[in-house]
């Protein structure tokens, strides 16, 4: 499988929502095999465990065969390595976005000169989405309709029933 365009699409998915399902639909398009990558990311508290972002991601994406979740930590360039990935995609919503993205590209490539960052952005309705304001909304009793799947709003309800706050952890 060594011919195949295999990308790996990193984040932290905490949760994924439809901005995030939409860059994977483009990734389709152009990759053979697109690989969502979970991040264990130290500087955040997350709302999902890991396994439970990897469980929410497969089962959006359990009718693409192309499509996979896996954890991960430490480098994003050591975890393409082990995948056999060059392309990195990388979301872009807003020009703010861009100069950290930017200095991850550059840093990546530094690591290994081998894998190209792709740039994608998700379409106009999804523009402004994040996790964070996803989980913001949602607990402070906002509509979601047609941003975030309605599994992950289901996951939702469940943490703001067992934690009793109306608050994103």
């Amino acid at each position: 499988m060594s011919d195949s365009r295999i990308a790996v699409y990193a984040g932290s998915f905490d949760p994924i929502h439809n901005g995030h399902l939409d860059i994977v639909q483009r990734c389709r398009k152009v990759f053979d095999q697109t690989i969502v990558a979970v991040l264990s990311n130290l500087e955040k508290e997350p709302t999902f465990s890991i396994d439970e972002r990897v469980e929410m991601i497969d089962q959006e994406l359990e009718e693409c065969d192309d499509c996979e979740a896996q954890s991960f930590s430490g480098l994003l360039v050591d975890f393409m390595e082990t995948v056999n990935a060059r392309a990195l995609v990388r979301g872009l919503r807003a020009v703010s976005d861009f100069e950290y993205e930017f200095q991850m590209a550059l840093m990546n490539r530094r690591l290994n000169p081998e894998v190209e960052t792709v740039f994608m952005m998700p379409r106009e309705d999804y523009i402004y989405l994040s996790s964070r304001l996803v989980k913001e909304v949602f607990f402070l009793g906002g509509d979601l309709d047609g941003l975030v799947p309605s599994r992950v709003l289901d996951r939702l309800a469940r943490v703001r029933d067992l934690s009793g706050d109306s608050e994103p952890r």
